[in-house]
């Protein structure tokens, strides 16, 4: 009797162990991480480089949370980093070509990002091409159009324009605050919390939910489904198109193919964000989690001096163990 007890004690034990880490393994990794880059460099929690992990992680929650919502639907917005591209040499080019307001050149910018977004759902509602083979075509599409504005080169103040002039237009000191903190970190926390909040306490994200749950099923339930589609896609271009913003009013230029570079981040944290709490679904607070992760770990590397070549193995290795810790038991 007394083995048939404790076999059970054990088994329920086992339970709480593993519930604990599929919904809280992810927060747990970013504690372990600061401990051992802590431990590793004295200056890992300094204040500055607290600043400059934040400031980090800013862009890839954004734009994270753009990829996490096309998930929500059954999606896979694989356009957002050209998205990004094209927000970050349209908006520096409104500046220094145009000269508009900062008002101006960020409204005309998300407007035509919106565009991408509707390119994405013509292609996915209208044409039945899948979600990710539509957008990896919209990705190139996209990426080329951002290269043809930009004229294959950086857009920067008084620079030589085709016709040899010197461009007249400046950035305004009020579009560089965007990027620096506390700015950057505000609207990141603000995009994540209305998101949120947004997905999980309104009818609209409920519905959207319901639909990457079970397409069919919500259709014959009355949602309708290629509506919600298209918003899908046209909320995660504006978020990709601000995630462009974002990183143009950082650097205070326009680099061609800039926001590429946050694509695979951008969706490794869209994916980590599924187990946070259990929830099993996109979410932005978890795609944040899923950020500060890739930061912490991006920057910890860095402090302890791993030759840049050997990072993207690291970082592999470390989200792969995280994300076994997290699932395996679960199995």
């Amino acid at each position: 009797m007394s083995k048939v007890i404790d076999e059970r004690i054990s088994f329920f034990d086992r339970n709480i162990v593993s519930d604990f880490l599929y919904k809280w393994g992810m927060v747990l990794t970013v504690f372990v991480l600061v401990a051992l880059f802590w431990l590793a460099s004295d200056n890992f929690l300094n204040l500055p480089n607290i600043i400059n992990i934040l400031r980090s992680i800013a862009i890839v929650t954004v734009i994270g949370i753009a990829v996490s919502v096309s998930l929500v639907v059954g999606g896979f917005d694989l356009s957002v980093g050209s998205t990004a591209s094209l927000a970050n040499v349209l908006v520096m080019s409104m500046f220094v070509w145009y000269g508009l307001s900062p008002v101006a050149a960020i409204t005309v910018t998300l407007l035509l990002c919106l565009l991408v977004g509707l390119f994405n759902a013509f292609l996915i509602t209208v044409l039945k091409i899948p979600d990710m083979l539509a957008t990896l075509g919209s990705l190139f599409i996209v990426q080329g159009v951002a290269m043809t504005w930009s004229r294959g080169g950086s857009i920067t103040e008084n620079m030589v324009l085709p016709d040899g002039n010197i461009a007249e237009g400046v950035i305004p000191p009020s579009f560089s605050v965007l990027g620096q903190i506390p700015v950057i970190v505000i609207i990141m926390l603000i995009v994540t919390v209305i998101a949120q909040l947004a997905l999980s306490f309104t009818r609209h994200g409920r519905r959207l939910y319901a639909i990457g749950s079970n397409a069919e099923a919500a259709r014959l339930s009355g949602i309708p489904i290629n509506r919600y589609r298209v918003a899908a896609y046209l909320i995660s271009s504006v978020l990709a198109g601000l995630g462009g913003i974002l990183l143009a009013s950082r650097i205070g230029s326009a680099q061609v193919n800039a926001g590429s570079s946050y694509l695979m981040d951008a969706v490794a944290a869209a994916w980590i964000g599924f187990s946070l709490a259990g929830s099993g679904k996109p979410n932005a607070l978890g795609t944040l989690v899923g950020a500060v992760i890739l930061g912490v770990l991006q920057n910890g590397l860095v402090m302890i001096s791993v030759p840049y070549y050997a990072m993207d193995i690291i970082k592999g290795l470390v989200l792969a163990i995280a994300l076994a810790i997290t699932y395996i038991q679960r199995r």
